[in-house]
């Protein structure tokens, strides 16, 4: 409760619009965000059809329609669809739209093609990494075949994204074994309710921040409440656990903004995801304000500047 105060005084303290607007200037990189047609002949694999507020055709203008007015200047796309095909789809959507800078796809590290996968589709410069089921790192985390695969992304230059969170206490012997790879812990590693936040996960994540080559995504919060769809709690101090323990953990330089659009919807709007970090991130002044919303997605991702 003091902590509640103490932002909520802060925040009615000065212009925050004015303080954040002026460290966004550059614009914001959105750097999770999903695209997908289910109208497609082949369907898609993700969302199903049970889940109403996704499974419908999901397009960049839509996005961008509501992402221009909060200040976001592009976007990284994250491809969900396990189907290799789909990453072909995601970076021909990419190449026609340049508020996408970037795609991290989404590639079977086990797979007998994945080399000559990864080294085509690394190809084009929109390529900016992968994004794997933190179930692989848990199964497969220790074999030959896995290091060995993303020894391969590293040496491209290229990013891993993790989802989940049952996997982080996996994560320090991947780096160790793979120690360029840059690593970024998407969703604040399934964190879920900021009420709630669990031993594991704060012991997890503090080990896992040791390692200078982890990120974390702070994106997600939201819709992992537990709230009824679309009414997740839009007051930034009710998230304040959840940042304030990302924030000591991995400093200014290793935090990214994502807004997780459109399953972000399944908690609230795109508008109030940027409201919830917003006074977070401004009072910790305009130069971490810049690097949470633009220039640790450059150190991350070093997508094209379109």
């Amino acid at each position: 409760m003091l902590a509640r105060r103490r932002f909520l005084s802060l925040c009615a303290a000065a212009s925050l619009p004015a303080d954040s607007r002026a460290a966004e200037s550059a614009g914001i990189i959105d750097t999770h965000t999903h695209f997908y047609d289910p109208d497609r002949p082949e369907g898609v694999p993700w969302p199903k059809p049970g889940e109403k507020l996704l499974y419908r055709r999901v397009f960049p203008a839509e996005y961008i329609a509501l992402a221009r007015p909060e200040g976001i200047a592009g976007t990284l796309v994250v491809e969900a669809s396990p189907w290799v095909e789909d990453n072909q789809w995601v970076l021909d959507l990419a190449r026609d739209e340049p508020f996408i800078v970037g795609v991290v796809g989404n590639l079977d590290p086990l797979d007998p093609e994945f080399a000559a996968r990864l080294a085509g589709f690394g190809k084009n410069p929109l390529f900016r990494g992968i994004r794997l089921p933190g179930s692989l790192l848990e199964k497969h985390g220790s074999s030959e075949a896995f290091i060995t695969a993303l020894r391969r992304l590293a040496d491209a230059d290229l990013t891993l994204d993790l989802n989940g969170g049952n996997y982080l206490p996996h994560l320090p012997a991947l780096v160790q074994a793979v120690p360029d790879l840059r690593v970024v812990i998407d969703h604040v590693g399934a964190a879920g309710d900021p009420a709630k936040l669990t031993p594991a996960w704060r012991d997890a994540m503090r080990l896992a921040a040791e390692v200078p080559t982890v990120f974390c995504k702070v994106s997600g919060m939201p819709e992992q409440t537990g709230r009824p769809e679309g009414q997740a709690s839009t007051d930034p101090a009710d998230y304040l656990p959840v940042l304030e323990a990302v924030w000591s953990w991995f400093g200014p330089k290793r935090v990214l903004f994502g807004s997780n659009w459109p399953v972000c919807t399944k908690g609230t709007s795109l508008a109030h995801v940027l409201g919830i970090v917003r006074p977070f991130f401004t009072r910790q002044g305009p130069e971490a304000t810049a690097l949470y919303f633009r220039g640790n997605a450059e150190t991350v991702y070093r997508f094209l500047k379109r």
